[in-house]
């Protein structure tokens, strides 16, 4: 099974390179989970994944922020409130349980410098995150997965210049105390796992020629609980996706992982 995380940066603007990746990887993905949709759910290109075997459930708004889970693998349940405040003020999390497994897209905020009222959102936002999942499961006994934008490095070893990048949104010690938060209630990071020396990122500004200079930052995750480490069979960050001329690309690339049940 591979399951896709890809902030798309506008779905719509970004469906001349769904189809070009779609075609590229053989349409070999199972489950796809998009961000930063932007766009309200009426107008939505159900009809485009379903041309491609999809069943799309997505947590969209006008404009902004918006998550998309697309699967050809049925689902038993949808969630797209979460009876939090914080949580669903913005259209941020979707959650879909299947039989194997509970999958939870996420597209956390991007926040801001510290001292704005945006950095205060952001690390509010990760507590009620962090409390909602440790109050809705044994994190210790469940398989659940987390994937998406977390819109925070995790250590100098995301980011391709440490000093440049110091106390930079979403490089903060208290932006990644927030996510080593998830870490030490029972998560784990799918790609550390698999490659713990490597340096990988999976954003790039559009400014600059930084995809080619592979001057990035690693922000977007595959956490997994421990039940499901068995099962992780490999994981990459699809660099084709990111490294388009001739088709507009996202500013992230995709990360595909897959397991083995």
């Amino acid at each position: 099974m591979k399951i896709a995380g890809f902030n798309v940066n506008s779905v719509r603007a970004r469906l001349p390179l769904l189809e070009a990746w779609f075609h590229h990887r053989q349409n070999d993905l199972d489950i796809l989970c998009m961000q930063e949709l932007k766009v309200a759910e009426d107008l939505f290109p159900f009809d485009f994944f379903a041309s491609y075997g999809y069943r799309c459930y997505v947590n969209a708004q006008k404009r902004y922020n918006g998550v998309g889970t697309c699967t050809k693998i049925e689902v038993k349940e949808v969630r797209k409130t979460f009876d939090n405040p914080l949580l669903d003020r913005e259209k941020r999390l979707l959650y879909t349980r299947f039989e194997a497994f509970h999958l939870i897209n996420v597209y956390a905020p991007h926040g801001d410098i510290k001292g704005t009222e945006k950095f205060a959102y952001k690390l509010a936002w990760f507590d009620a995150f962090r409390q909602w999942l440790q109050q809705n499961w044994d994190l210790e006994k469940e398989k659940i997965v987390l994937i998406g934008d977390f819109n925070i490095t995790f250590d100098d070893r995301d980011v391709y210049d440490p000093e440049l990048f110091q106390d930079a949104i979403g490089c903060t010690a208290e932006e990644r105390e927030k996510l080593h938060a998830l870490f030490e209630i029972g998560f784990y990071d799918a790609w550390r796992l698999k490659h713990p020396d490597r340096q990988q990122f999976t954003w790039w500004d559009y400014q600059g020629a930084k995809i080619w200079k592979n001057q990035g930052m690693r922000i977007d995750f595959v956490l997994i609980t421990k039940p499901l480490i068995p099962y992780l069979a490999d994981i990459e960050v699809d660099m084709w996706a990111r490294r388009k001329n001739k088709i507009k690309p996202s500013d992230h690339a995709p990360v595909v992982v897959e397991f083995k049940f």
